[in-house]
């Protein structure tokens, strides 16, 4: 069958090591082609164009800037990127029919380009709930229900009850998430909705003791503390004022040093932070060429998750899945809403404590430096083994479509 696959994300090529592009493999290995919508952002300086390889095609969309942006430029491509997505199909896939339709949120605005599709071929739609928006820009203060920005709120609140609507499938990160739509959307059907988990193409990226020792030379990493990486988007959603207090809060710990490479809106937040800080147990890195972070990670001790104390959604970051490829345990700091930190607790390979609270970190810190974090980074490998592998999350979807076509 045909598979039709719009994001965000920036795709181009369908090797990629990323959770979606490894799925998305899943399904090529079945024999089923499959097509990818992209964008290519205005900065990019690119046109749009077309990418064949290996039984896939995916279709580089301009567009405005979506990614690391202000929130007004980030609003209005988001909105434009609806039309952009589905002129370039009605151009580029006349000819294709789609038997199943895949999209991740973010965004909600693809409500056009689905129904469009669903309609011409009879597809089959299924969404990967990712995010939920906008009630998450409402929990951090980005958009309001009230007043002008009430506007705002209003018409993606719209947008996103249609997308529920008009998806035949909703696949849910986590049993929280299935629940918060259920709760929060009582016109959604119960039985479309289902755990259908962030999975990846399991790899162990573990390294040995002498290669962790060469990384932390070569990057000026100590040899003889326990290291805590952070890896990934610093955004308002990850709660950086709170990651900052809680690494000042460990200044003078000699047991402890923090890593932490990424970027994001709030990273000058944290580099202002590391510049005038003058801490010696804390490192900020900007970026690293994926094989290079993979291999660094690797090299550390624990991998951290941070999301703002204030959602009221409940958010399951995919970075968990990086982590435990690298046979790290995992400390969760989050809010009360997301499951993440039961996962991983159940799951016994990590800790997790509340967003809000530095006593609460500074206590489970203790209880990491008494704990031998090595076995619990293969109780996190055999979890990612059982729970999140590409082959799950594509049965879970053949099976959910085998109930469509009863």
């Amino acid at each position: 069958m045909n598979v039709l696959f719009l994001s965000l994300g920036r795709y181009w090529t369908i090797k990629e090591n990323e959770g979606y592009t490894d799925l998305l493999r899943e399904f090529i290995r079945h024999g089923d082609k499959v097509y990818i919508l992209s964008p290519t952002e205005r900065r990019e300086g690119n046109k749009t164009q077309l990418i064949e390889e290996e039984n896939s095609v995916i279709l580089k969309v301009k567009t405005g800037n979506i990614q690391k942006t202000n929130i007004v430029e980030k609003g209005i491509s988001t909105v434009l990127i609806e039309t952009q997505f589905l002129n370039a199909i009605k151009k580029y896939f006349s000819n294709i029919h789609f038997t199943l339709i895949l999209y991740p949120t973010p965004p909600i605005t693809f409500v056009k380009v689905v129904e469009y599709v669903k309609k011409r071929d009879g597809a089959k739609t299924y969404l990967l709930l990712k995010d939920i928006f906008p009630q998450n820009a409402v929990d951090l203060g980005m958009i309001s229900k009230k007043g002008l920005k009430g506007i705002l709120y209003r018409y993606f609140r719209n947008k996103e009850r249609k997308l529920y609507e008009i998806s035949d499938g909703i696949g849910c990160m986590s049993p929280a998430n299935v629940k918060y739509i259920l709760d929060h959307n009582p016109e959604v059907e119960s039985a479309k909705v289902e755990v259908c988990p962030n999975v990846i193409e399991i790899k162990d990226k573990s390294i040995s003791q002498d290669l962790s020792k060469e990384v932390r030379l070569k990057y000026g990493l100590p040899l003889n503390k326990k290291i805590f990486v952070y890896g990934g988007n610093l955004g308002r959603p990850q709660g950086i004022n709170f990651l900052i207090r809680c690494v000042e809060s460990q200044k003078e710990n000699d047991d402890v040093f923090f890593f932490i490479v990424g970027d994001g809106t709030e990273y000058e937040k944290l580099e202002e932070y590391y510049k005038s800080g003058n801490q010696k147990n804390f490192m900020l890195m900007k970026r690293l060429p994926k094989a290079d972070y993979d291999t660094v990670v690797a090299a550390c001790d624990v991998g951290l998750i941070f999301l703002d104390y204030r959602f009221t959604i409940p958010n399951f970051p995919s970075r968990l899945l990086g982590y435990l490829q690298a046979k790290l345990p995992v400390l969760a700091c989050t809010d009360i809403n997301s499951d993440i930190g039961k996962v991983i607790t159940e799951g016994g390979f990590g800790w997790w404590c509340k967003s809000d609270s530095i006593e609460n970190f500074n206590n489970v810190i203790g209880e990491i430096l008494q704990t031998d974090t090595t076995i619990l980074g293969e109780k996190a490998y055999q979890y990612l083994r059982d729970n999140y592998t590409t082959e799950r999350g594509y049965d879970i979807i053949q099976q959910w479509l085998k109930r469509m076509y009863r």
